[in-house]
């Protein structure tokens, strides 16, 4: 019990942290760029949603166990697309889960799954 409750306070302090980095370096751009105002506000707005993308995409491949080149395109690839990629992704595994499926099966099945969500935009 005690080991789950420290980490529940690590993971709980690492993700404010990464909320106030992404403030941060969101403020920190828009004061490199001398915005004021309403364009500085609308710049913070979207430089922190992108963050937040940043994660989901991270979460995404980290979830999918990627690493090197694989893990550098997944991650270019949902931030293109605006995390689309990370929430298709959540689903398809979620439907392999759903019907049971393993190895090639669950392969076949999210690579299909990824495609038509895909042609769906």
């Amino acid at each position: 019990m005690r080991t789950l409750l420290t980490a529940m306070a690590l993971a709980t302090s690492l993700l404010c942290g990464q909320a106030y980095a992404a403030s941060a370096a969101c403020e920190k751009s828009a004061d490199d760029k001398k915005l004021s105002g309403a364009a500085r506000t609308s710049h913070i707005k979207k430089c922190e949603a992108d963050s937040g993308t940043s994660a989901s995409c991270e979460k995404s491949a980290a979830d999918k166990n990627l690493a090197g080149a694989a893990r550098t395109s997944h991650i270019k690839k949902c931030m293109a697309d605006g995390g689309a990629t990370a929430d298709a992704s959540a689903a398809c595994d979620k439907s392999a889960a759903d019907k049971k499926l393993a190895g090639a099966a669950k392969t076949s099945h999210v690579k299909k799954c990824m495609e038509d969500a895909a042609a769906k935009k």
